[in-house]
Order: C-alpha cells, then sequence, then structure tokens
C-alpha cells in the first residue's frame, strides 16, 4: 500500500509536465505527421494524397538544393567546433587575467538578439560600403558580394553561424576541461610531456563525451537554422537559390504560399534527417569509446 502511495505521488507531480509535453511537443508532431499527408484546400480543410507530397518534395530541383544548402551550412557550422576546443583551451590557462572579461565577450553572441546580428552582419557584408570589404580594399583586395552572390552567400551565412556558436561551445569544453583532474597534467609533466602533447594525450581523449554532446546539439541546431537567411539574405535577390534552407523551404511553403501538406511534409523530412544523423553519430560515439 505504501509502495502504491508513492507510485501515485510521483505520476501527480510529473502529471503538469508530462501534459505539457504531451500538448505543445507530441501532439503537434502527430498532427504534423498527418498533414504530411494532406493537401490543403484554399479555403481550409484537407484532402488526404498519401505520399504524393513526398514524392514531389524528392523530385523537386529547389528541395533537393535547399537540403544540399543545409548540409553545406551544418558541415561548415561543425567546423567550428575545433575552434571552440583551442578557445577553451587558452581560457582554462590558471592565472590568465581578464579570464572573466574574455568568457563574457566570447558568449556574448549567444545572448545577442538574432535580429541584431543579422543585421548587423548584413552591413558588414555589404558589398558595396560594407566595412569587410572595406578593410580587404585597403590591401589591395576586391571583396565579392558576399550576401549578394549564389556562390558566397551560404559561406558568408556559415561564418556568422560559427560567430554565433562558437562561444557557448567554448563554454561548454570549458566546463568540461574543469572536469580533467590535474593530477593526470602533473604526472605528464614529470615525465616530460609538454603543453601540446598533453593536450592531445590527455585533453582530447577525455573530452570525448563533451565533444559528441557538442556535435550533436550544433548539427541540430545548424539543420535548422532559418533567421540568418531570412534576416541576411536579400529574399528578391539570385543569392537566395544559393542560401535557401529546408527550413526557409519550409516557411516558403508553409506561410507564403499556403501549400500546408509540402510543409509539413518538409518538416517530417527535416525529423528524419535530424534523427538519422543523431544516431549515426551516437553509433560512432559507441564505437569510439569501445576502441578507446
Amino acid at each position: 500500500m505504501h509502495s502504491t502511495r508513492e507510485w501515485a505521488w510521483g505520476y501527480l507531480l510529473i502529471a503538469p509536465m508530462a501534459l505539457g509535453l504531451a500538448v505543445f511537443y507530441l501532439w503537434p508532431i502527430v498532427q504534423t505527421i498527418y498533414l504530411s499527408f494532406t493537401e490543403s484546400g484554399v479555403f481550409g480543410g484537407h484532402t488526404w494524397v498519401g505520399t504524393a507530397n513526398f514524392t514531389e518534395l524528392l523530385g523537386d530541383e529547389e528541395t533537393l538544393g535547399a537540403l544540399g544548402n543545409t548540409l553545406l551550412y551544418a558541415v561548415l557550422v561543425l567546423a567550428g567546433v575545433p575552434l571552440a576546443i583551442v578557445i577553451a583551451a587558452l581560457l582554462n590557462v590558471p592565472g590568465l587575467r581578464g579570464l572573466g572579461l574574455y568568457r563574457t565577450l566570447y558568449f556574448l553572441p549567444v545572448v545577442t538578439m538574432p535580429a541584431a546580428v543579422g543585421l548587423t552582419w548584413r552591413y558588414l557584408f555589404n558589398g558595396d560600403f560594407g566595412a569587410i570589404n572595406y578593410l580587404l580594399s585597403e590591401v589591395g583586395i576586391d571583396g565579392p558580394y558576399w550576401v549578394g552572390d549564389p556562390d558566397f552567400a551560404i559561406y558568408a551565412i556559415a561564418v556568422v553561424g560559427v560567430w554565433s556558436t562558437v562561444g557557448y561551445n567554448a563554454v561548454l569544453f570549458l566546463a568540461g576541461l574543469q572536469g580533467i583532474p590535474r593530477p593526470y597534467y602533473e604526472a605528464a609533466s614529470i615525465d616530460g610531456a609538454g603543453r601540446l602533447r598533453q593536450f592531445f594525450h590527455i585533453t582530447l581523449p577525455l573530452l570525448t563525451p563533451t565533444t559528441f554532446f557538442v556535435i550533436v546539439i550544433t548539427m541540430i541546431n545548424a539543420l535548422q537554422v532559418f533567421d540568418l537567411v531570412f534576416l541576411i539574405i536579400d529574399l528578391k535577390s539570385p543569392a537566395l537559390s544559393g542560401s535557401r534552407t529546408i527550413v526557409y523551404l519550409f516557411f516558403e511553403k508553409g506561410f507564403v504560399y499556403n501549400q500546408r501538406g509540402l510543409a509539413a511534409a518538409i518538416a517530417v523530412l527535416l525529423l528524419g534527417l535530424i534523427l538519422v544523423l543523431t544516431a549515426i553519430q551516437f553509433r560512432l560515439q559507441k564505437r569510439w569509446v569501445h576502441h578507446e
């Protein structure tokens, strides 16, 4: 009887969280999956069309292009993870003066409003009077139209993505570094290992759990990029074709063209992509740990 009462109290205490999870997370997922198999009418209502939306999307060059841009952006942003490790290692140096200031400066982009970030970088990337091209002209380099050229736009967006995430990732890595016992480094120093050797043989192996966590979180966030494209790219310029992401395509289909069935199908495809890539990374993590 006592055990049953404890279970009842436990379920009662988690009921508000479980209810919120079901209403605001699970039910929208179920609705989205259902809508992905329907076609929305002009005046409302839905018509069941089966897998027609998915067939149309997978045969659409615009969708495949958006998917390619999204994956390219994710890879470029993930390339900033090693930079975050290096920054965290530098911030972890004992006795570093101004440590609090450095941490604040690196973390500042994380708490800055996306609209402010997007508009500021849009000015910096301007091909005619932007600060970046001005600095390049001072050293004799003719800078391109970063966010006006389809060939450069996604790379410019990725630069902002790395800048926006490196501070948060560095804080996570810094927490991981501070969890490594100092005696390991002391023993390595006694054996004659320098700082570089300690970094590769002690720091990186012991940072493996943090590294995989950062990679997974960074990849999931990168696959959902929308605000940077919406704010930095001129939506009427040809550069949009070279920087349109899968979430931006979802926005176009669902809110511009009112094709809610196609938009829901895009959301389901993105969910599937995230699940597959995350599962692959967890599988690689297990193999890595087993190998170690």
